[in-house]
Formats: C-alpha cells, sequence, structure tokens
C-alpha cells in the first residue's frame, strides 16, 4: 500500500490576488547541488552560445525535496529552437544523468527559446511556472521580466484544455506494452495529469492553485467528495507507478472518462470557442 505524505502546500498570493514564487536558491538542501552543477554543465557545452539561461522548478528549490524521491525539473532558455542533432545529444545525456545521480528519482531536461517565454500577450504554461515556481541558476534571470499570474481561468484551461488527447495517448502508449520502465513512466506521467487536472476544475470556486500534487488531491475532493477515492487512487500510481497495464486502462476508462466529461463542461462554459492559451 503507498504511503502518501501530506506535502506541499497551496500558493500564496498577495493582497491583489497574483501568485508569490516562495522558491529560493537558499532553500535548496546542499545535497542537490551537484547534479544541479552537472545539468547546467550539460546545457553550456552542448548549446554553448545558444543557451541563454537555465531554471530549476519543483519540490528542490522550494526547499522540500526529499533525496531519492524528487524530480529535478530544469528548464534551458535558448537564443533560437535547439536543432535536432542537439536534442537528440542532449535527451542521450539525459539518461547518462539519472543513471548518475541516485540523490534523485529522475532528471529532466527540457528547451525553450527566448522568444517563446517573452510572448506573453497569453498564456504559456511555461512562463507561468518560471514566474511561479522557478528560479534561475545560471545565465540572465529573465523571471523579473514575465508578467503576473493569478488562479484564474486561464491557468485553468491549460489543465483542462488537453486532457482527452493526453488520455488517450496514454491509453496509447499502454496498450499491449511490456517495457516496465515505459509503463512507469506513462503511468506517473498521466496520473500527475489528472491529479493537476482535478484541482483545474475547481480553481475559479477555490480561487487557489498548488502544483503539489497531495493539497491538489485535498482541494479537489472538497468540492467533489463522491470521487475522492478515485482521486487518492490517481495520487497513489502518481507517487508508486503500477505495471499492471489492464488496471491502468481499466482506471484511465472510468475515472479518466469521467474527467474528461467534467473537463468539458467546464470548456463550455469557460471557454466554448476552444482557445489553447486564453489572454492573460
Amino acid at each position: 500500500m503507498t504511503t502518501i505524505r501530506e506535502i506541499g502546500s497551496l500558493c500564496i498570493t498577495d493582497r491583489d490576488g497574483h501568485i508569490i514564487n516562495h522558491s529560493d536558491r537558499n532553500k535548496i538542501n546542499p545535497i542537490f547541488l551537484p547534479v544541479i552543477y552537472d545539468v547546467v554543465n550539460t546545457y553550456s557545452t552542448h548549446l554553448q552560445d545558444d543557451l541563454h539561461s537555465v531554471y530549476i522548478r519543483g519540490s528542490i528549490p522550494k526547499g522540500i525535496g526529499i533525496e531519492g524521491v524528487a524530480d529535478l525539473d530544469t528548464i534551458a532558455v535558448t537564443m533560437q529552437n535547439p536543432n535536432k542533432l542537439q536534442l537528440k545529444r542532449i535527451k542521450e545525456v539525459e539518461q547518462e544523468l539519472n543513471q548518475k545521480h541516485t540523490c534523485v528519482d529522475g532528471i529532466e531536461l527540457s528547451f525553450y527559446s527566448i522568444e517563446d517565454i517573452l510572448n506573453s500577450s497569453s498564456f504559456s504554461i511555461i512562463s507561468f511556472i518560471l514566474k511561479t515556481h522557478g528560479i534561475c541558476v545560471f545565465g540572465e534571470d529573465l523571471i523579473p521580466q514575465l508578467p503576473r499570474y493569478k488562479a484564474d481561468e486561464a491557468l485553468a484551461n491549460d489543465h483542462l484544455i488537453h486532457l482527452h488527447g493526453q488520455i488517450k495517448n496514454a491509453c496509447d502508449d499502454l496498450q499491449d506494452n511490456s517495457d516496465i520502465e515505459d509503463i512507469k513512466d506513462c503511468c506517473k506521467w498521466i496520473m500527475k495529469i489528472i491529479v493537476r487536472a482535478g484541482l483545474a476544475l475547481v480553481i475559479t470556486k477555490a480561487n487557489t492553485y498548488t502544483r503539489d500534487l497531495h493539497p491538489a488531491y485535498k482541494l479537489f475532493s472538497e468540492y467533489f467528495p463522491e470521487k475522492e477515492s478515485d482521486m487518492k487512487k490517481a495520487l497513489e500510481y502518481a507517487i508508486t507507478p503500477i505495471i499492471d497495464t489492464n488496471l491502468l486502462l481499466s482506471f484511465l476508462n472510468e475515472f479518466g472518462t469521467w474527467m474528461v466529461s467534467e473537463a468539458e463542461k467546464w470548456l463550455k462554459s469557460y471557454n466554448p470557442n476552444r482557445e489553447l492559451n486564453m489572454k492573460i
């Protein structure tokens, strides 16, 4: 049975409702510093002059990362989009980094051009994450230039408008799959999406947000108590992925279908034109 630790918190906002970023370099546990330095060096080596800056997000810069459990989520901002050869090589190095550093459960390398980050006319989940959850660990810090964000319809929309496709992709990936690690990765990925989508369903009612899974599950359950046990199961699968594809597909076909139905109701009310990125 999965032990669910009550880790995480809801975002704190200022008096105008803008989310306050509580991540800080000084909160990072020193045990994670070598892997952070290694990631920055990897980006620098392979992107060279195209690298503008590097950011980390998640539990580690919030000071609540648990050794061996926390993921290191990183974002490289580039002067231009990396070419296919650079991307291929860095993804290979990502696997090497994951094998080398056991203090984290996983390392994610990702890339976005500076043009994409600074285009703030409509909602961008990456700009949002940097502004509200990220810290700069290399290069010029772009965070002060990004717009401030609230827990509102534009944020909820980003979690809900892609949900149907994401669940379908997960089901397609799990069908007839015998690769244990791939199944685990898919399980963890889609269950995190479902838990956060559950929170998105109630953002406009609760006027709050979190990327932490446990408080997201708790807040969803306050508004949908009849679905508490299903969302708890999604939380458990996100924390401890399972490899029983039949069980996963059954869960996605049942609770996942219900979530998609609720997302469609939300979209009909708040985004009837199905804008992928709503104005902020």
